[in-house]
């Protein structure tokens, strides 16, 4: 799909449950801190699920939930996501803001 559309250059690493354990064990982010050399005090998970919000907890690193998925913005909350946005175009900011606190 990343072919497809032209973004697989985006990204740095790519990291699926078929290589570990899924979320939210906290593996996919620990792979991708080490094959970026990316420290987890400069590293943001973003998703629109509990299991992305509680893996990202259980990493240890900040997270911003989206209020267009799978999970409600309360379920979210609850899970301890650090910010909710509700449009793409703020997500930056969200991230921008989470790593320069």
């Amino acid at each position: 799909m990343l072919a497809h559309h032209g973004l697989t250059e985006r990204f740095v690493t790519l990291q699926t449950s078929d290589i570990g354990p899924g979320k939210p064990h906290p593996d996919m982010v620990y792979r991708a801190l080490a094959e970026t050399g990316v420290e987890a005090a400069r590293t943001v998970v973003i998703g629109d699920t509990t299991y992305d919000i509680q893996m990202a907890r259980n990493a240890r690193v900040a997270s911003v939930g989206v209020s267009w998925g799978y999970h409600a913005v309360a379920e979210l909350e609850a899970a301890g996501a650090d910010r909710i946005v509700h449009r793409g175009r703020a997500v930056a900011g969200a991230v921008l803001d989470l790593l320069h606190r």
